[in-house]
């Protein structure tokens, strides 16, 4: 079944009142089909991928790179482009004395970070997903503030529940996010690093799920049926000082105040 793109980026801006529409991200084998994607834009500087995915996220564009677009190894490594993880990279040797102590320490953050295989892939797209022009996505993503992310994770929860384990790699935190959905095809909800906030225009309350196309669908099954429950976002504000029994009582029947 084809899957209507631009009714799925409606339906989490509405429910999640998102300030920025979905984007996905897919994966090349071979530049040339990267190439043929409609409208693309290709990059005429060298860039952080964190700012082609904010040209994305922020400007509504199609952007497809192949790694001489990116600044080094660190963007190339996350999302597999290139042969970038030489021990030169996996020494961190650059981010001794700027994010680490020690080369130990540098060497631990690079072993830790989420990242997709190198050798396979020539090239990445990046593309609001209501324009449809990578259909499907390999990931799809989206900015929201905290009390978003956690009632768009409330409704992947509503059916299927599962408990969510996520990591935290400090600087780098792509590989929290779009690295470890490529990797691992599981929700990566990620807090973006100072690179994504410095190049990527992140805003100080964003957060940023990454997780494959098809899990938004259970996800907005999910908000839904909680908003028929009257639990909607923005979570309205209760009151610190209230009797909270009245409060509980509209959704729990053994929490109504006594006569």
């Amino acid at each position: 079944m084809t899957q209507d793109w631009t009714k799925l980026a409606a339906d989490l801006e509405r429910l999640l009142k998102l300030r920025n529409p979905p984007f996905g991200m897919k994966l090349f084998e071979r530049a040339e089909d990267m190439e043929a994607i409609p409208r693309i834009r290709r990059p005429k500087a060298v860039h952080a991928f964190d700012q082609v995915v904010a040209q994305a996220a922020r400007l509504g564009w199609t952007v497809g790179v192949t790694a001489d677009n990116l600044v080094g190894a660190q963007c190339r490594a996350v999302i597999g482009l290139g042969n970038a993880k030489d021990d030169e990279w996996k020494s961190g040797q650059r981010m001794v004395g700027v994010w680490y102590s020690t080369p130990d320490d540098a060497g631990a953050h690079q072993a830790a970070m989420n990242c997709v295989a190198d050798g396979k892939y020539q090239a990445m797209v990046v593309s609001p997903l209501a324009a449809g022009r990578l259909n499907p996505p390999d990931i799809a993503l989206f900015y929201a503030t905290p009390g978003a992310m956690m009632y768009f994770i409330n409704g992947l929860q509503w059916s299927g529940y599962k408990r969510f384990d996520w990591s935290v790699v400090g600087e780098s935190a792509c590989a929290d996010s779009w690295g470890r959905a490529l990797n691992t095809r599981q929700p990566s909800l990620s807090i973006p690093c100072f690179a994504e906030r410095r190049y990527g225009g992140v805003l100080d309350d964003e957060m940023l799920m990454a997780l494959p196309p098809e899990q938004l669908t259970q996800a907005i099954t999910g908000m839904e049926a909680l908003s028929k429950n009257g639990l909607r976002y923005p979570f309205p504000q209760y009151g610190i000082q209230q009797d909270v029994r009245a409060g509980m009582g509209v959704s729990y029947a053994d929490r109504k105040p006594p006569a």
